[in-house]
């Protein structure tokens, strides 16, 4: 039998400066702490439409060596708007805080990139309604993304609560 997971509830990550990376995560998605753990030099986030307890766990860890790209290990986390118009907003932000590092269309997604004050990589993505998926239901290309004619196209359009229903 398989889990029957719906989405991924939270990921924790190993940071350098706790301070520094809670400040980061609370000007570029407006994170609010949840909970601290000061035995374990940690604390909670959660992303301010969540109905989550925590979204982000981050743990101090202390200057390390950074990994280098490509080795083996997380590559990137993914963070999903409900609009294309918040992607959109997502690409200013990143960009102030020269944390951003491109953008890609993956055909039912659309994605931009940064990279957070230690390095690690993250995603934040928005989905096209599911019933629009069409070529890229099995497919996930890397191709320019046009964010300007998504948003002309899909402005306001929601996606994040399309989930697959439960069988009975």
């Amino acid at each position: 039998m398989t889990i029957p997971a719906v989405r991924l509830n939270h990921a924790v990550l190993y940071v350098a400066d706790l301070e520094r990376s809670i400040a980061f995560y609370q000007a570029a998605f407006g994170t609010e702490i949840v909970a601290r753990e000061p035995r374990a030099n940690a604390a909670f986030l959660r992303m301010p439409r969540s109905g989550n307890h925590h979204d982000l766990g981050l743990f101090g860890v202390g200057h390390q060596p950074p990994r280098r790209p490509g080795a083996i290990g997380l590559y990137h986390l993914a963070w999903q708007v409900d609009t294309i118009d918040d992607l959109e907003a997502a690409r200013m932000t990143l960009a102030e805080l020269d944390a951003y590092t491109g953008e890609s269309s993956h055909g039912a997604t659309k994605s931009i990139y940064g990279k957070d004050p230690d390095g690690n990589e993250f995603e934040v993505m928005w989905m096209l309604p599911r019933a629009s998926w069409g070529e890229f239901e099995n497919a996930a290309p890397v191709e320019r993304l046009d964010l300007a004619t998504d948003v002309a196209r899909w402005g306001g359009t929601r996606t994040a609560s399309e989930l697959v229903p439960q069988e009975a």
